[in-house]
């Protein structure tokens, strides 16, 4: 299942989701400034990332220049918890499936998750309309 990790503000989050519904790809959003992103979330993000910490946080976000904060100093539970606290310090959006990571809105690459769409057609056949199955969003 493919996850958007977004925010309602956000352009590039409503490319992408519009991107996904005109395809036909079930996907799963996550509002971070409304949904607490667990320590497992995290992780799972940084696992799939290229380049860790620096795919997924804005290390120009104002609270981390204000505050003068160290990202690569911290442990991953400390990075964690400040995430939690300060979830805007998040790339938006943040596309996470089984395999993979790809942050931000790039009509070029996001097609590598056309792929997604015949795993959950295969996955069940018997769906018409993705958006509504109670099969597909569990």
């Amino acid at each position: 299942m493919i996850k958007i990790y977004s925010s309602p503000s956000c352009s590039s989050c409503r490319k992408v989701k519009a991107w996904f519904k005109s395809q036909q790809i079930p996907f799963v959003e996550i509002n971070i400034l409304k949904h607490e992103i667990s320590e497992e979330e995290l992780k799972e993000m940084l696992n799939k990332s290229l380049d860790g910490t620096d795919d997924i946080i804005s290390k120009r976000s104002k609270i981390i220049k204000d505050l003068h904060i160290d990202i690569d100093s911290m442990s991953i539970h400390e990075l964690c918890d400040f995430i939690k606290a300060n979830p805007s310090v998040l790339k938006r959006p943040i596309i996470v499936d089984d395999s993979k990571i790809q942050v931000g809105y790039n009509s070029d690459e996001i097609e590598i998750f056309e792929r997604a769409k015949k795993v959950a057609e295969e996955a069940c056949k018997n769906c018409l309309d993705y958006s509504n199955c109670e099969h597909c969003f569990k």
